[in-house]
């Protein structure tokens, strides 16, 4: 279904070079920032104490999340759980100190603001325990990373293939790198995005590639860049229509969701727009730098093809 029509097609194949110029700085950079700077690594994955603590009444989180940074935490996460009356606290572990004596800090404080504050849970989470985490999200983003890079190459020739992969690699990356340059913490629900983004990703660049392969059967007589262009041009109105409607979701959760979903929404939100953008100017461009041509994906009639034969 299509909203409006561009009834002119648009030359994206003239910028390409200089845009993925830029793409490959961008991209360069990226990973520069990852291995100079790394991640912040949220609790999970660093340990820390988990405390659950429940009012007779609602609580607003700001007002714990202030009667915490008061004992000097200033990288930690309150939120509610079940109810507005629930809060749940996770700490990052701190020198000399154990889970005991963190809650206990914490309860004094919190017994202050409200004396009917009850601790109904304390644990810890060990570096050990974060490690393994750590571990498990990386093999999740590289089985996720596998299973896609299969399904191209079952789904597509060799190089429209191979530019799908090179752009969802970008896209990753490029998430990542943000996340390493502005040292926003990188937790559990953070992975959960980086992998939503790479299925997201791929579904626009395998969106586009398809109408690529459409019109290389249908225009038998049109340059392979302008082919390109007359693809990415009529995709226009179903990239402006699911990125926008899928935008505005995410908008909502980063607006509204509170401190559990901003990082989470972030990651999306850059994934969404790096993702159109990949799509458009990495994957096509790529596969036309690779020499795609229409020989590539309609195999040729064989002459002594009895299906060929007049009657």
């Amino acid at each position: 279904m299509e909203f409006f029509r561009i009834h002119r097609t648009v030359p994206f194949m003239r910028h390409a070079l200089v845009l993925n110029l830029i793409s490959l700085l961008t991209f360069i950079a990226a990973v520069a920032f990852i291995v100079l700077k790394g991640f912040h690594l949220s609790i999970e994955f660093t340990g820390g104490t988990v405390m659950e603590v429940h009012y007779q009444e609602s609580v607003q989180v700001d007002e714990v999340r202030t009667a915490i940074q008061s004992l000097g935490y200033t990288d930690f996460q309150v939120q509610n759980f079940g109810t507005s009356q629930d809060i749940m606290i996770r700490l990052p572990a701190r020198d000399g100190q154990d889970a005991g004596a963190q809650s206990q800090g914490v309860m004094q404080v919190l017994q202050q603001q409200h004396s009917d504050a009850e601790l109904r849970r304390v644990e810890f989470v060990g570096p050990q325990v974060g490690q393994e985490l750590l571990h498990n999200g990386l093999m999740a983003l590289l089985f996720v990373v596998a299973g896609i890079l299969i399904y191209l190459a079952f789904r597509f020739e060799w190089k429209l293939a191979l530019a799908c992969a090179i752009a969802n690699l970008h896209d990753v990356v490029i998430i990542l790198g943000f996340f390493a340059l502005f040292q926003w913490e990188f937790s559990l629900s953070v992975l959960a995005g980086v992998l939503a983004v790479l299925g997201y990703s791929v579904n626009e660049s395998v969106v586009v590639m398809d109408r690529i392969r459409e019109n290389f059967r249908k225009q038998r007589k049109m340059p392979v860049s302008e082919i390109i262009d007359l693809s990415i041009t009529q995709n226009i109105s179903r990239t402006i229509i699911t990125h926008g409607s899928t935008q505005m979701m995410v908008l909502s959760m980063f607006f509204f969701g509170g401190p559990t979903l901003h990082n989470f929404s972030l990651a999306l939100t850059i994934g969404i727009w790096f993702g159109i953008y990949s799509s458009v100017f990495v994957a096509a461009a790529l596969s036309m730098w690779l020499g795609i041509k229409r020989e590539d994906l309609i195999k040729p009639i064989k002459k002594d093809d009895p299906a060929t034969e007049v009657l």
